[in-house]
């Protein structure tokens, strides 16, 4: 038991191992490879005074946004 623990090791190590030669079938584990995210779009909204704040200004800072509507 324990070379075939050793030799699997060595074979996934080495990439002989079958599981290392063929690209993962997302499809058939009905999972979704992870896109990483993209830059937000440069846009504006006014602030609780009334003034304008864009995107760019909060450059460097955490920004979390809260868009509701009542309607």
């Amino acid at each position: 038991m324990r070379r075939l623990a050793v030799a699997l090791a060595v074979a996934a190590l080495t990439g002989l191992a079958p599981w290392a030669l063929a690209a993962p079938d997302f499809a058939a584990l009905q999972i979704q490879p992870y896109d990483p995210p993209k830059p937000a779009p440069a846009f504006s909204l006014p602030d609780l005074d009334g003034r304008t704040t864009t995107l760019a200004d909060l450059r460097g800072k955490v920004v979390m946004l809260f868009f509701w509507a009542t309607w």
